[in-house]
């Protein structure tokens, strides 16, 4: 089973686009690419995807093939699988790791995303988010208006939905 991410931070982006990923998610990146070994840059693939995306999704190695492996499943010229394909192969970048922990985002991931001074990290399972932190703040307002009550220890909608 592949490792998990877990936690959220918020990271200054430099002029270049260089900024350093949390620490912990280092590890899991680390763990998760087969060809990684000390001496050698740890890679994974950042999803910038279509239109509709305001936020970068990062895959480590592992976890991208899995998502390859499940879009091969799909009949070869399929809409699904064009869909897919187009979003998990082609809007895509593979980045790597420098040896203090920082990544170069291109400039046009940046701009896709309105990212300037500072980037926000969020975990998401096998897989982690880099956002806007204002995009990412208006996302938890609006979550909050669309029946997820602030007001309710969250763990009760683990055993289904409640509304």
């Amino acid at each position: 089973m592949a490792r998990r991410f877990r936690g959220e931070s918020d990271h200054k982006v430099d002029s270049k686009g260089r900024v350093s990923i949390p620490a912990s998610f280092r590890r899991v990146i680390q763990s998760c690419d087969p060809e990684w070994t000390d001496g050698l840059p740890p890679r994974l693939i950042l999803v910038y995807g279509g239109a509709t995306r305001d936020y970068l999704e990062g895959f480590t190695i592992e976890a991208m093939d899995e998502v390859d492996e499940k879009i091969s499943k799909f009949p070869r010229g399929s809409a699904k699988r064009k869909a897919m394909e187009r979003l998990y192969s082609a809007q895509t970048v593979e980045i790597v790791l420098d040896d203090t922990g920082r990544i170069v985002l291109p400039a046009k991931l940046r701009e896709k995303i309105g990212l300037d001074g500072m980037a926000r990290f969020i975990s998401s399972g096998d897989t982690f988010e880099i956002w806007k932190p204002e995009a990412d703040d208006a996302l938890r307002d609006a979550l909050e208006e669309d029946g997820f009550d602030p007001d309710i220890d969250p763990s009760v909608y683990l055993d289904g939905d409640l509304g």
